[in-house]
């Protein structure tokens, strides 16, 4: 289809073809409406082809590496003789195009109108592409998300989670930048193919968002596993070596490696767009919108990265789905960020949903707080395994659970429960009723919530 041939008025007009904008183009079709998708790049947006999908790819042949190493203990002998990094980027790349081929024949299936360009607000119902002007009773804005340097020139040396998931050899040595959800997960895997890592993290802890107990036993993993780390100091200076790269932080104290990832976090992608004549209000480069995602500009809405929040893809797709719920006047039920859940896909593992401790008692009092932790030692799933961490419940005395976190191997499997629990607000007596099968590391929740309610069966 031409451009000429292509419609140019829509019900629902949407810029950026990420997980968001995709899954609002999606469910606002499902509703009869007619819908224009415009992306300058790849549908399927950075979760697709530069975060989510290639970087647990790269994470799965982490822990067949780490597999091959452990398996004589198991009984299996196997020999390891390294780790074949065009390989590995040869089987991303295979499911990362699986998975593209995928959804783009689910949009044009859905009968969703592509629009390849760039596109930019030029009122509060056109945005036009390379000249041609498109028309949405609706538009949501959906631009997405790109990684933050921090002013660091990229080379070969210093480099993002986008250039580090091309690379076709596996550093000596690499330095952190970032002990957040991307550095942590970096940092895992190629300690896993054999690169010496070392995290530098501005804040006192890695993954500084999760519950205390968890990070403490992330720390004490990651020790054991030969990561180094540097917290509670923010770095200064990156520069280029001879043999590397040279980071000084701002107490004086020096690194040097092989290469730099920078893994200090993403910036929303708005600028350039139209959004500000347009009259929509931004801050930091955030659009802000009210509760439903409405920018208070026409029938203008915006999702996912560019909205302040958790950045997750999964986050998009909710999103997505809200906004077309609203547009289709369904007044869908808002997800408050907290009730979201999380994972970090380093080893081990990491998964929350709701409060942690500390902002559990700042909420409802120091008082009104109980807690249980049930160690993974106790499940023989875990054992089996051969992992260690544990379940954490944080509850309101005589109310419900507000916070489920867990830490361990494959440990990410157990969120789904425990986003039921919190977004239902289960209580203790009720998720510890409940049967949860043997042997899986599921049956830990269930101990978890018994020991909540008091009655715990093998703690």
């Amino acid at each position: 289809m031409t451009v000429a041939d292509q419609p140019q008025e829509f019900d629902v007009l949407v810029l950026g073809g990420g997980s968001a904008g995709y899954a609002a183009a999606l469910r606002s079709v499902q509703h009869g409406l007619t819908v224009g998708l415009i992306e300058k790049d790849k549908l399927g947006g950075t979760c697709l082809h530069w975060g989510c999908i290639p970087t647990k790819a790269y994470l799965h042949a982490a822990e067949l590496a780490d597999e091959a190493r452990s398996s004589e203990k198991y009984g299996v002998k196997t020999t390891f003789e390294g780790v074949d990094m065009a390989k590995v980027r040869e089987y991303k790349d295979g499911i990362v195009a699986g998975k593209y081929k995928g959804l783009t024949g689910l949009l044009k299936m859905r009968k969703v109108t592509v629009v390849s360009g760039e596109g930019k607000l030029v009122s509060e119902n056109e945005i036009e592409v390379d000249g041609t002007r498109y028309t949405g009773k609706n538009i949501v804005l959906a631009t997405g998300s790109t990684s933050k340097t921090f002013g660091l020139p990229l080379s070969k040396k210093i480099i993002t989670s986008t250039e580090a998931l091309e690379m076709d050899s596996t550093p000596k040595s690499a330095i952190v930048l970032g002990g957040g959800v991307i550095g942590c997960e970096f940092a895992s895997a190629w300690t896993s193919y054999g690169t010496e890592v070392t995290i530098i993290e501005g804040l006192p802890s890695l993954v500084p968002n999760e519950d205390p107990s968890i990070v403490k036993q992330l720390e004490r993993t990651f020790k054991k596993r030969g990561i180094t780390f540097n917290t509670g100091t923010f770095f200064n200076e990156v520069k280029e070596t001879d043999d590397g790269v040279k980071v000084t932080l701002e107490d004086g104290k020096t690194f040097e490696a092989e290469i730099c990832l920078v893994a200090v976090g993403r910036g929303p992608v708005t600028e350039g767009f139209g959004f500000e004549d347009a009259g929509i209000t931004l801050d930091r480069g955030f659009v802000i919108t009210d509760e439903r995602l409405h920018t208070g500009v026409g029938n203008i809405y915006a999702i996912g990265d560019i909205v302040p929040g958790l950045q997750l893809a999964h986050r998009g797709y909710q999103q997505g789905i809200f906004v077309a719920e609203e547009i289709a006047g369904n007044n869908p039920m808002i997800v408050e960020d907290i009730n979201i859940p999380k994972v970090t896909y380093c080893d081990p593992e990491i998964m929350s949903v709701g409060y942690t401790q500390p902002a559990a008692e700042e909420k409802y009092g120091k008082d009104e707080i109980e807690i249980t932790e049930y160690n993974l030692a106790g499940n023989g799933k875990s054992s089996i395994l051969g992992t260690g961490g544990m379940i954490k419940m944080v509850g309101v005395k005589g109310g419900p659970i507000v916070g489920v976190h867990g830490i361990g191997t494959r440990i990410s499997e157990q969120v789904g429960e425990a986003q039921l629990i919190v977004n239902w607000e289960a209580y203790p007596e009720d998720v510890a009723s409940l049967i949860h099968a043997h042997p899986t590391q599921n049956e830990a929740m269930g101990e978890a919530a018994m020991a909540l309610f008091g009655h715990p069966l093998h703690g």
